[in-house]
Parts: structure tokens; C-alpha cells; sequence
């Protein structure tokens, strides 16, 4: 009897145990979401059908078309040009007597050779010795050799015949020497003035670095200070900015400018030059030129080209060659290079103020056999002078 009571206890703790199992693992099993809600759906407003109103009409002022205000073209914007202004005109220094003015500038560096002539002439014994260095300092301020020689001989025939000598008889002395190997005979008048004809043609030839453009430049405020009108020809159309350089050398006196394509033809722009300069009814026509090599054989056939198309208008009146006075020596190579392609007429010496080589006016006007007429005397726009032998003898022997 125990027993039995006994497995039926068990039997009920083990019920027990197995609904405790089931209640717990159902209460964690999430419950499922409830089902979503019917949403409310509006119906749209009936649209009216034609002839129905949407609303009840009310009485309004109505406006016809003409008084409706319609939204006329926009305006139109001009954009005006901005405005150039030309440059300004400027008024070149008068050129008579400018070498004068500017005689003291030339003296500061010149009249070393001056002084160290009159100082060895000042000796109480001029002997051989004394005679070979002035040689020497002649020579040194590249007179040449010849000039060098026959002014030498000169002074010591007079110097013999003075017997003593003052400082200011020694003055004279070299002063009238001097002038006798720059020549005061020799007509430095530069010609652009030709009686039968306009204008006066006028080209202007040199190596590089010797000044050439900027004296075109320069020349061409000479000319209008003088009442002149010119025409440029930017015919240097090898150099970067060169015609540019010229344009505004021309724009400050009012000149026209007459230029070509970079690496253009020269002598095209040079024979147009000529041909506006005709129909303008100009004075003076300048052609500035390439900076040419003289070594450069093919490059000075082209100066030669230049020269003959501008003739197809008319005869050049001058052809000036540009050379720089510091360059000695080898300036004179230059200028017979170019005497052999155009016939120089005259010469411009640049870069004068900044040696004591002034005798290379005595130089390389032996060698072409034509004068020097105009000077550079500085960086400024009028230090270009005509070259004036009094007033530059005076400047190298000093006061």
C-alpha cells in the first residue's frame, strides 16, 4: 500500500515539473504583431464637369487686354569700348646746339686723353722717350695708327719751332691738331631733305648691341624737334619686341609706325614704309634694320635685298651705320663689312660718354671716308647730337 502511494506522489512531481517547463518556454515566445489597422481613405473632391462652377461666382471687376500691363522687351545693355588713351605728345629739346649743352657730360669722361697729352707736352725736355708714350696714348684712345702718326709729326715740327710753351699756347697747339684729324671741312649735314622729291628716305644699319633701334628712335625726335614729319619702318623683324620698342619711340612724338609680322619679310616692311610715307605726304622716312652679324654672309645679302626694293621707290638719302665707340678695333671691321653691301653715307657713334676712346671719330672716319654726324651721348631720349668737331675737341682737351 506505501508503495503504491509512494509512485503516485512521484508521478505527480514529475506532472508538476513538465508544466512548469511548458509555461515557462511560452512565455518567452514574442507574441506576433497584431494585424496593421485599415487605413482611412478620403475620397478626392469630384472635379466639376463642364458647365459646373467650382464655386459660387462673384462679381469682380474684369480687365480687358489693353489694360492688362504685358512684360515688354528686356533692355539691351551696350557694353562700351574701354577707353585708349593715346599717349602723350611729348616736345623734343631743340637739336642747335645740343652737343654744346651736353659738352659737359662728354668731358667728365673724355678728357683723359686731353689731359695726358698736354701733360707730356708740358715737359721741360720732350725727348723720344716722351714722344713714344704720347704715341702710346694716342694710340691707346684708338686714333689709329696713321692719324696717330701724322699728328705726332705735326706737333713736333710746331713744338720745335714755339721753343718755350705755355700751358695755354700747348692748348692751342693740340687743340688746332686735333681739328685738323677730325676734319671741321666735311659736310655732317644729315640729308633727308631731297629738292625734287617726298619724302626723304633714310636707313639705319649696325650690329647688334650697338644701339641701332633706340637711334632710330632718338633720330626720329631730332627730325620733329627740327618741325619735321616721319614715318617709322619697323623692318627689324628678326629681334623679339623690336618693332615694338620702335612703335613707342614714335607714339612719344607723334610719328606713325609701319610694322610687319614677327619673322616677316624686312623688305617688304621697308618698301610699305616708303609707300605710306608717300601717301602721307611725310617729311622723312626711317628703316630701321635687322641687327645683323657682319659675319653672318646670308644675313648681310639680305640688308642688300633691303636696300634695293626701298630704291624701287626712290634713292635712299642716307645710310647711316650705327657703331659703338667702346667697341675699338672691331668696330672698324664692322663698318668695312657693311660698306662693302650698302653705301654708307654717314655714321652715328653711340655710347660715347662712357670711354676715353674718343679717337675712334678720328678712326673709323679714315677708314670709310665718311664723316661722322651724329653722337650718342647718355640714355637719355635727347642725348642723340649732330656731331660737332669744335665743340668735341674742346670736350677732350678739357678747359
Amino acid at each position: 500500500m506505501e508503495t503504491v502511494i509512494l509512485a503516485v506522489v512521484i508521478a505527480v512531481v514529475v506532472l508538476v515539473a513538465l508544466g512548469g517547463l511548458v509555461v515557462g518556454s511560452r512565455r518567452r515566445k514574442p507574441l506576433p504583431p497584431p494585424p496593421p489597422k485599415t487605413p482611412d481613405i478620403t475620397a478626392p473632391p469630384a472635379e466639376p464637369h463642364v458647365g459646373d462652377e467650382a464655386e459660387t461666382p462673384r462679381d469682380e471687376p474684369r480687365r480687358t487686354i489693353e489694360e492688362v500691363d504685358l512684360p515688354g522687351p528686356a533692355p539691351v545693355v551696350v557694353e562700351e569700348p574701354p577707353v585708349v588713351e593715346a599717349p602723350e605728345i611729348e616736345i623734343p629739346e631743340p637739336t642747335a646746339g645740343r652737343l654744346v649743352r651736353l659738352r659737359a657730360r662728354l668731358s667728365r669722361s673724355q678728357n683723359a686723353l686731353g689731359k695726358g697729352l698736354l701733360t707730356l707736352l708740358s715737359r721741360e725736355h720732350l725727348d723720344d722717350e716722351t714722344w713714344e708714350e704720347i704715341e702710346d696714348t694716342l694710340l691707346t684712345a684708338d686714333v689709329g695708327v696713321q692719324p696717330t702718326q701724322e699728328l705726332v709729326e705735326g706737333l713736333r715740327e710746331r713744338v720745335k719751332v714755339l721753343g718755350t710753351r705755355t700751358p695755354q699756347e700747348l692748348r692751342g697747339l693740340l687743340r688746332e691738331e686735333l681739328l685738323k684729324l677730325v676734319g671741321t671741312d666735311l659736310d655732317r649735314t644729315v640729308r633727308t631733305e631731297p629738292e625734287d622729291r617726298k619724302p626723304g628716305i633714310v636707313m639705319v644699319v649696325g650690329v647688334n648691341g650697338t644701339g641701332k633701334t633706340t637711334t632710330t628712335g632718338k633720330l626720329a625726335r631730332v627730325l620733329v624737334a627740327d618741325g619735321r614729319t616721319v614715318v617709322l619702318g619697323a623692318a627689324d623683324t628678326f629681334r623679339a619686341a623690336a618693332a615694338d620698342q620702335l612703335q613707342t619711340w614714335g607714339e612719344r612724338v607723334g610719328a606713325h609706325t609701319v610694322r610687319g609680322p614677327e619673322a616677316g619679310d624686312p623688305a617688304s616692311v621697308a618698301f610699305d614704309a616708303v609707300k605710306e610715307g608717300k601717301e602721307m605726304g611725310v617729311d622723312v622716312v626711317l628703316i630701321d634694320t635687322a641687327g645683323r652679324l657682319h659675319t653672318k654672309t646670308g644675313l648681310m645679302d639680305e640688308l642688300g635685298k633691303v636696300k634695293r626694293v626701298v630704291e624701287k621707290h626712290a634713292p635712299l638719302d642716307e645710310v647711316l651705320l650705327v657703331l659703338d665707340a667702346t667697341t675699338g678695333q672691331n668696330g672698324l671691321v664692322q663698318a668695312r663689312v657693311f660698306a662693302e653691301v650698302v653705301d654708307i653715307t654717314g655714321i652715328v657713334l653711340t655710347k660715347l660718354d662712357g670711354t676715353a676712346k674718343g679717337g675712334i671719330v678720328v678712326a673709323v672716319q679714315r677708314e670709310l671716308g665718311v664723316p661722322v654726324k651724329l653722337v650718342g651721348l647718355g640714355e637719355g631720349a635727347d642725348d642723340l647730337a649732330p656731331f660737332e668737331p669744335e665743340a668735341f675737341v674742346d670736350a677732350l682737351i678739357g678747359d
